[in-house]
Order: structure tokens, then C-alpha cells, then sequence
């Protein structure tokens, strides 16, 4: 016990020494605490027919699904998922959460190498396209279409800077 207080006393001595001597003090840096931040990772659609959602994904994003069951599938892209999951299981999991096949407000946004090219690749995989190849006033050119339950899917090639 005396030793800590000692060590105490001697701290707070070095303390007072240093702002009597106008030495800067460096604040702590505390890095962000990763526990805390939320990090997007994984988007799921809630669907009434998995096996036609997935046909339909497999060839317009060049991936094989990675299946779970026959409820559940999902495209691994890096650090993200896009997962498929049956309507019908959601509601045995979380009853009156979701409605399959019924978004309006979300949109899909994949970065692609060239819009104009995945355009003509997709000529014969969409059948409802929202936006010919297109550059936005930001910048960005890209096409839109929806999937076969109504999602908006948005490729997109980022603007190039000079």
C-alpha cells in the first residue's frame, strides 16, 4: 500500500512539474472503439421464391450462391453479402416483421467497370429496365432495372477524376 502511494505522489509531483515547466501535454488518443460503430455487411432480401431470385442474381452478378438450406442463400462480395432468404421462413422467425417482394425504397448499388458493357451483357438477363446507360449530373454513369420480385438494382461506374 505504501509503495502505490509513493508511486501516486511521484506521478502527481511529474504532473505539476510539467505544467510549471509549460511542457505541452498531449491530449490521449483514444481510436474508435469498433464495438460501437456499426458496420454494413450484409443486405437480405426477404423473397417468395429463393430458387428464382437466386437464377436470377447468379448471371447478373458473375457469382454462384452460396446455399443454407433451402430457405436461405447468399453472394459473397468482399467484405459484403448479399443474402436471399424465403419469406416464408422469415415469418416463422420474426411473425408480421417483413412483407416478401414488396420494397420500393431501396436501391441496390453495384460498382461495375463499365456501365455500357454490363448494359449490353444484360440485354437478355432484365426484363424490366428503369434507366438506359446514363451519366448523372454527379458524375457517375449508370444503368437501373429491377430484379424479377420488383428491387431496384442500380451498376454504376464511378466518375473518373482528371
Amino acid at each position: 500500500m505504501a509503495g502505490a502511494t509513493r508511486i501516486l505522489c511521484a506521478a502527481m509531483a511529474l504532473t505539476v512539474a510539467a505544467r510549471a515547466l509549460a511542457i505541452p501535454q498531449t491530449p490521449p488518443t483514444n481510436p474508435p472503439d469498433p464495438v460501437r460503430a456499426p458496420m454494413l455487411s450484409k443486405t437480405c432480401l426477404i423473397t417468395n421464391n429463393v430458387r428464382r431470385l437466386v437464377d436470377f442474381y447468379e448471371p447478373i452478378l458473375q457469382l454462384k450462391a452460396n446455399w443454407s438450406g433451402k430457405d436461405y442463400a447468399e453472394f459473397s462480395m468482399g467484405n459484403l453479402v448479399l443474402a436471399i432468404f424465403s419469406g416464408e421462413a422469415q415469418e416463422r422467425y420474426i411473425p408480421g416483421a417483413s412483407v416478401a417482394a414488396n420494397n420500393k425504397s431501396m436501391v441496390l448499388e453495384f460498382e461495375v467497370a463499365d456501365v455500357d458493357r454490363e448494359y449490353r451483357r444484360l440485354g437478355s438477363l432484365v426484363r424490366t429496365w428503369v434507366k438506359a446507360p446514363t451519366t448523372q449530373p454527379w458524375g457517375t454513369r449508370s444503368i437501373c432495372f429491377r430484379d424479377p420480385d420488383g428491387n431496384l438494382v442500380d451498376f454504376y461506374t464511378a466518375r473518373k477524376t482528371p
